[in-house]
């Protein structure tokens, strides 16, 4: 059988495959703390569930428009424009089924073969995968700690080429937690309007954040109609399998991503629909609730963390992973996560699995209790303290 050679492109999540070994391990009888998955822990809000219910019992079980029913795209539509002091109408907003789509469908939307665009790295990788699959050249922008987790300018500057049609930024940011400043994303700004450059904003985390308010690239002075926002209920509302995501742009987008829609999805299941007009027309008392467990597990990992011997850690800004540096150790992220799933039964996720720049780096998910953490980096530190 013969795979095409567009697929062949495509890459993966290290994620699931690194969950797919810890249950084979949880399979044999193995304890294993998991530290792998960016899921939140909590259960989705009780309202949010009844509403799903209810309407299925309602029967919205039908088609909806391809775009989303008018009542959640008004719901999202008042929320982005509350949130980022932006004027959003329903018609410049689609719902997906989760955000990963919107990543997908404004590469398919906004690229052709052999236009280049520049994405975050170490970042979510399905940004560079969504690049290659299209036949778009990924152009790495280097996140370094040095930066605290942002960017230079001066290299990012040089990245850009005649040929640079997209930019992605993720802040707050995965895997890093690193939160990009009003500064950095004027420079962005500032480089997309020179260059007729359009963004995407992958904005996910943006109600997880720890100091500061919440600044969108597309607040910014003529930046609302060169921005593809992307958002959705997974993090925010813990409504991972719900897969409900949305992106705004301009109706010109808008309608490129309908046409990618249609011709793949069709539409959102309507009573997951209904349960998203609730999430953000409801009680938001869950919401904050969670944002503060957060905050806790991060002060508690990145205390830990820096106990081991070889780990040094940033205390992240938003979102909820930790990325401490393991340079240290000497030994290539990819064997030293492999080394703490089979000795210590600790599930982590290597930093390449973020691209080249993670190289020197471990990700820890501290969307999980805090008996976990504990637990957790004690396994990871009797088993460092055999090798450092």
């Amino acid at each position: 059988m013969k795979i095409s050679k567009m697929i062949q492109r495509a890459g993966t999540e290290t994620a699931f495959e690194m969950l797919a070994k810890a249950k084979e391990l949880e399979r044999q009888g193995k304890s294993v703390i998991h530290f792998e998955i960016g899921e939140p822990d909590f259960n989705t809000p009780e309202n949010v569930k009844e509403a799903g219910i209810k309407a299925i019992k309602e029967n919205y079980t039908h088609y909806s428009p391809t775009q989303g029913i008018l009542e959640l795209r008004e719901a999202v539509a008042e929320y982005i424009s509350k949130t980022r002091d932006i004027k959003v109408t329903p018609d410049e907003v689609i719902i997906t089924p989760g955000g990963k789509d919107v990543i997908f469908s404004t590469m398919l939307s906004l690229l052709d073969e052999g236009d280049e665009a520049i994405y975050p790295n170490p970042g979510y990788p399905i940004y560079e995968s969504a690049i290659r699959l299209v036949g778009a050249k990924p152009v790495p922008m280097p996140i370094r700690e040095e930066n605290d987790f942002a960017f230079d300018r001066h290299e990012f500057e040089k990245l850009v080429t005649p040929k640079t049609r997209l930019i992605v930024i993720n802040s707050p940011a995965n895997p890093t937690g690193g939160i990009l400043s009003y500064e950095d994303l004027e420079f962005i700004a500032d480089i997309a309007k020179k260059n007729d450059i359009m963004i995407l904003s992958d904005e996910i985390y943006s109600r997880i954040i720890y100091e500061g308010k919440f600044i969108s690239i597309a607040s910014l002075p003529g930046m609302k109609e060169r921005t593809v926002i992307l958002d959705g209920f997974s993090k925010t509302y813990a409504m991972t399998g719900w897969r409900l995501g949305y992106a705004v742009a301009n109706k010109e987008v808008i309608e490129a991503l309908k046409r990618v829609a249609v011709n793949s999805f069709s539409c959102v299941a309507t009573f997951v629909q209904m349960a998203g007009v609730e999430a953000l027309r409801g009680p938001q008392d869950e919401v904050e609730k969670m944002r503060k467990e957060y905050e806790e597990r991060r002060n508690l990992i990145v205390k830990s963390l820096n106990e081991i011997p070889g780990f040094s850690v940033k205390m992240p800004k938003g979102a909820f992973y930790a990325f401490p540096n393991v340079k240290k150790l000497g030994k290539p992220s990819k064997e030293l996560a492999d080394y703490l799933l089979y000795e210590a039964g600790v599930c982590t996720l290597s930093g390449t699995a973020f691209g080249e720049y993670g190289e020197g780096y471990l990700r820890f998910s501290y969307a999980t209790s805090k008996e976990n953490i504990i637990e957790g980096l004690k396994r990871v530190k009797q088993a460092i303290e055999k090798i450092a």
